[in-house]
């Protein structure tokens, strides 16, 4: 059976995608996750925090442990992660399937989402959330908010995946989104299938964008039928 790589979103971690990986798995399927530099106690990267750095270290995974035309299912980061990869190495992926990846950046985006990242703001504010970020991340956790904030900035002023880009992507993806996502929009994702040689795309019902929304039994029954 084809392998399948989950990857995370950004301020996120492989742990966030256990659910899902134990359903997939669950006939024999090898399944594989793993955190990003600086995201879930990994190390920062020694280079650029940034998606090409990511997208280098989802190919050094892929080659170290020898995966042939791996199937991929990014979530938000993650899946723009991995439609960079496929741009860059056409041959290395398989199928691509998406779940609320953000595709319109520009200045005006990334203010507005960095306005979540402050640290002193989550801190006051969602205190919950500033004890599971630093569960997830441990003392570094203002840094990666700090990183990301900046990687969001550059995808504002020059976008990875952008309209050439899209075209130039040959493998099948499908996109995904969640019907309550109020940080990706429906205008977005169409345009961006419209843009890709071979692309489908679906919606999960009663879904937010935080993956802990996510009914993984049914985005396991949706990623299967795909793959397969």
């Amino acid at each position: 059976m084809t392998p399948i790589i989950l990857l995370h979103g950004a301020v996120g971690a492989a742990d966030q995608l256990e659910p899902l990986k134990e359903i997939l798995s669950a006939d024999g399927r090898p399944v594989y996750s793993f955190s990003f530099s600086g995201h879930g106690h990994s190390p920062f990267p020694a280079d650029e925090f940034s998606i090409d750095t990511f997208s280098n270290e989802l190919h050094a995974f892929i080659l170290s442990h020898e995966l042939h035309k791996p199937h991929v299912f990014g979530y938000s980061m993650g899946g723009y992660v991995a439609l960079h990869l496929a741009y860059k190495h056409p041959d290395l992926l398989g199928k691509i399937a998406t779940l609320g990846t953000k595709f319109k950046w520009d200045p005006e985006t990334a203010h507005k989402e960095i306005k979540m990242l402050e640290p002193d703001t989550i801190q006051l504010k969602v205190p919950k959330f500033a004890e599971a970020l630093k569960q997830r991340h441990g003392a570094s956790w203002k840094d990666l908010l700090f990183h990301t904030s900046h990687l969001m900035i550059g995808l504002g002023h020059h976008p990875v995946l952008n309209d050439d880009v899209l075209e130039n992507i040959h493998n099948p993806v499908m996109l995904g989104l969640g019907d309550f996502d109020v940080m990706v929009g429906l205008d977005e994702t169409l345009h961006v299938r419209n843009k890709l040689e071979n692309s489908s795309m679906y919606m999960l019902p009663n879904t937010k964008h935080p993956i802990e929304s996510v009914n993984a039994g049914l985005l396991s029954q949706m990623l299967l039928s795909y793959f397969r």
